[in-house]
């Protein structure tokens, strides 16, 4: 699989796409490096899939410009889309046909002979997962059975590039697990992803560098350790005895250290960040807030030290959040509030 010379899969500078009054993407840059995952992440209406589609030459830029492995996707659109595959939000195969018949047909229209193409399309069957499904019409399928044939049928002939458009939208916690198992295989492989996501944790969990896009625009750009330690020494995430308490406690902290207070979901739970430019270590900050809320008669349950969460990274750059609700923790099990349409709470087909 070859890359271009540069080591960077994705080049992009000033990229910009308005419609009608909307500027959806206002001067987009990006440095992808070939063969990682390069985590777009941001809130619905950010410019994320208005980027991807650009990239993927569906959209024509109206200003700036992208290469893709070194072709301009403009004046070199058909080398790009030879190069690249795209999974967007919904899954695009047919929902009448079997999840063997979806992939032999498109297996064909790439070129692949008729037994070739069943050979490919059962090896990617198993190789997701999905061989007892293999008979069975599409439209049958749960949520994150229809992810991975989705998945499964970008990667007939193995792509250079591939584009995830926010593909775990709408799945419960065991499905997105297997989606994000099977990108990491993928990229094992030597395909680059660029992925999209409004889930915190999801990037968190894959992406060795990430984006944060918001309004159109990158505002901030690194690794996972670069942007958590752009934004202070750290975190202390607090539990309290008793839940009235909570707004005190929000008080207090947000009065001692000078800092944003994170409520959580749970409503004993919230969290602060420390002031990376403070004279004391995160850790006298934090002793210092403990004492303080002692004082203040609160009884704090547990606390812990630790790095900035991506959710407050986000938080800090933007002022807000992904507003998609809690993103599902992968340790937790914690399912997510957002919307989206296909949510499945089973991964089986269907009766």
């Amino acid at each position: 699989m070859s890359t271009h010379t540069s080591g960077l899969a994705i080049e992009t500078a000033g990229l910009v796409k308005t419609f009608g009054e909307t500027r959806a993407v206002d001067g987009v840059d990006l440095a992808v490096p070939a063969g990682t995952v390069y985590g777009v992440l941001g809130p619905n209406g950010a410019g994320k899939t208005t980027t991807v589609k650009m990239l993927a030459t569906l959209l024509r830029p109206d200003d700036g410009h992208a290469r893709v492995f070194g072709h301009d996707v403009v004046r070199e659109a058909d080398e790009v889309r030879g190069r690249v595959s795209l999974t967007g939000q919904y899954a695009s195969v047919d929902e009448d046909l079997t999840g063997t018949e979806n992939l032999v047909l498109l297996g064909r229209l790439l070129g692949h002979g008729k037994a070739a193409a069943r050979e490919r399309g059962e090896q990617l069957l198993a190789a997701f997962g999905l061989t007892g499904a293999a008979a069975k019409q599409v439209k049958h399928y749960s949520g994150g059975m229809r992810r991975r044939i989705d998945i499964a049928a970008s990667i007939l002939n193995t792509p250079d590039l591939l584009f995830l458009d926010e593909p775990t939208t709408g799945l419960d916690p065991r499905s997105r697990n297997q989606v994000w198992d099977i990108v990491r295989a993928v990229v094992a492989q030597g395909t680059t992803v660029l992925l999209t996501t409004q889930y915190l944790d999801e990037a968190d969990q894959l992406a060795s560098r990430i984006a944060v896009i918001d309004k159109g625009r990158v505002i901030a750009e690194g690794t996972k350790g670069e942007l958590k330690a752009s934004v202070g020494a750290g975190s202390v995430h607090l539990r309290l005895r008793d839940a009235q308490e909570r707004p005190e406690a929000e008080r207090v902290l947000r009065d001692l250290l000078i800092a944003e207070v994170q409520l959580e979901p749970d409503p004993v739970a919230l969290s602060a960040r420390l002031g990376a430019a403070a004279s004391d270590t995160a850790a006298d900050q934090a002793a210092k807030a403990l004492s303080e809320l002692a004082r203040a008669g609160i009884t704090v349950d547990s606390f812990s030290l630790g790095q900035p969460s991506l959710d407050e990274v986000f938080l800090a750059l933007t002022g807000h959040d992904t507003g998609t609700g809690t993103a599902t923790d992968a340790g937790t099990g914690r399912s997510t509030t957002e919307g989206g349409s296909g949510t499945d709470t089973k991964d089986e087909v269907t009766a």
